[in-house]
Parts: C-alpha cells; sequence; structure tokens
C-alpha cells in the first residue's frame, strides 16, 4: 500500500512528490497522458524565479523531476482510470491494475479548450492543432498563412512562435485588445509577420472534404459579417478545461469541474488533497501550482502523522 499517491506531473504534482520525497514518504507519481504536464509544449519560461535567461519548459519539468527522484519519489508512466474513495485506503484503477493508498495528491492539470466548431475535430492534426512548439514546424506549415485564435499570453506565444515558420501569423481575438500581459502584447503587436484580427471569430474550419485545413471561416462581432481567411493551419489558444473527468461524482467541483478544496488544500474527501490548475481558475501560473503542489505535500505529511499518532 502507498503513503501517498500523486496525479500528475507538472508543477503541482512534481513540487508535491519533492515535498512528500523528502518527508521519507516515498510517493508513486502517476504521470498521465502529458508527462510533465502542459509547460512541456512551453518554448521558452520567462517568469519562473531562479531562470533571469528564461528556461525551455520541458527542461524545467526534467529537472523537477530529477530533484524529486533524487529524494525518493517513484515517477510512473501509467494513467488514472478510476479512484474509489468508498472505503479505505482508497483503491486507484491504474492501468487496468489496482493501487492503494492511504492519501492522494490530485494534481492532474487542464487540457486544452476546443473552439466547438464544424471542422475542428475532423481536421484535428490534419492542420488544426492545439501546440504550436509541438506542431508549428511541420513541413506542412513552413511558408504558409496561419492562424492563430485567442487573446492571452498563450495565443500571443503561439503566434510569436509561429512566426518562425510560417508567412503571416493571423492572430484572431473576439475583443478590441488582447488580454496578455502588456509585455506580451505589445511584443505581439511589434511583430510584422503578425496581423490580428479583431472583435471576430472562428465559425467554421475548412476544408473536411479535402481532409486538410485550407481556411477558416471567420465572423466579425460588430458587423456580423462573415468571410474567409485562408490558412494552412489553425492553432486553438483559448483557454483550458480541468482534468477532473474522473473524479466527477466523487469530489467536489464548481460548474466549470475545478475542484474546490474546502480546508487548504484538504478536498471533501478526507485524505485526498488538490493542487494545480484542476483546482485554480484564477491565476494557472507555474510559479502557483508549484506554491499549492507544496501546501498539498505538507497537508499530506500532516494527515499522515496524525493517523499514526
Amino acid at each position: 500500500m502507498e503513503k501517498v499517491v500523486i496525479i500528475g506531473t507538472g508543477c503541482a504534482g512534481l513540487t508535491a512528490a519533492l515535498y512528500t520525497a523528502r518527508a521519507n514518504l516515498s510517493p508513486l507519481v502517476l504521470t498521465g497522458i502529458m508527462p510533465g504536464g502542459l509547460l512541456t509544449t512551453t518554448s521558452i519560461v520567462e517568469n519562473f524565479p531562479g531562470f533571469p535567461e528564461g528556461v525551455d519548459g520541458y527542461e524545467l519539468m526534467t529537472r523537477m523531476q530529477k530533484q524529486a527522484e533524487r529524494f525518493g519519489a517513484r515517477v510512473k508512466f501509467a494513467t488514472v482510470e478510476s479512484v474509489d474513495v468508498s472505503k479505505r485506503p482508497f483503491t486507484l484503477s491504474v492501468d487496468g491494475e489496482p493501487v492503494q493508498a492511504q492519501t492522494i495528491i490530485v494534481a492532474t492539470g487542464a487540457g486544452h479548450r476546443h473552439l466547438g466548431v464544424p471542422g475542428e475535430d475532423m481536421l484535428e492534426k490534419k492542420g488544426v492543432t492545439y501546440c504550436a512548439t509541438c506542431d508549428g514546424a511541420l513541413p506542412m506549415f513552413r511558408n504558409q498563412p496561419l492562424v492563430v485564435v485567442g487573446g492571452g499570453d498563450s495565443a500571443c506565444e503561439e503566434a510569436t512562435y509561429l512566426t518562425r515558420f510560417g508567412s503571416t501569423v493571423y492572430l484572431i481575438h473576439r475583443r478590441d485588445s488582447f488580454r496578455a500581459s502588456k509585455i506580451m502584447a505589445d511584443r505581439t503587436l511589434a511583430n510584422p509577420k503578425i496581423k490580428p484580427v479583431w472583435a471576430s471569430v472562428v465559425t467554421e474550419v475548412l476544408d473536411p472534404k479535402l481532409d486538410e485545413v485550407t481556411g477558416v471561416k471567420v465572423k466579425n462581432l460588430k458587423t456580423g459579417v462573415e468571410s474567409v481567411l485562408d490558412c494552412a493551419g489553425v492553432f486553438v489558444a483559448v483557454g483550458h478545461v480541468p482534468n477532473t473527468q474522473i473524479f466527477k461524482g466523487v469530489l467536489d467541483t464548481d460548474a466549470n469541474g475545478y475542484v474546490i478544496p474546502k480546508h487548504g488544500s484538504q478536498t471533501n474527501v478526507e485524505g485526498i488533497f488538490v493542487a494545480g490548475d484542476c483546482s485554480d481558475h484564477v491565476y494557472r501560473q507555474a510559479i502557483t501550482a508549484a506554491g499549492m503542489g507544496c501546501a498539498a505535500a505538507i497537508d499530506a505529511e500532516r494527515y499522515l502523522s496524525a493517523l499514526n499518532q
């Protein structure tokens, strides 16, 4: 039986792993389908303390994992399919095998939000993508017009990154100004290869009949006029959805699926703690996720100590 099982290996999960490992709890850390979390798809992280020149997202997560493993954390590439909290210890189904745990730290993070328009799902991986750093350098996108949808830091970063490969990058945003931080917005607007398309939304991705992206239908929200914008790729950066589906009906969540902690990191189920983007819909930063992972680890350690007294 495990003392601590941590679900997720983003900043929250790996920080929780570091702290519980240093407390000699030998945590089992389960990666899920995306080891390292969304940060591994980020090119340069410029706002994580301790890296004055910035750090590659994948490198940062690799370092965090090695640090946790140094103190005894065990990282396993595996996916949790269900959790039974009806009796203690808890039982997790991990790739079809049962794993028992005294405590669980949920650090499952969040996934990419989809546009939900015709053609999007049919053309995923055929020109529609949710990660510029993963797919931007593919031959199909080189020297071609590209579209990024969104207006936050992620969208601006994606657009800037894609200027290395595309001929022009259209950045489509439903408002008249970016939601991104000022430094990121200024950098984006100063790039001559990025063309903002203000007050507009994508209503359809073309063309499933050709089995490839040829363009998008764009609707201007002020005039109602719809037009077609030719492009070879659509990069969607419109936010995230918490990866909490397996806890539906088990943990208390809000209307959007974010886990609601009751006291500190403690959830409504005693012995289950939460950290990171699966619980945070306000800040959603790497450093806040790491802090939440630290808190969850300390809460879990104190919970286990109280059990053994």
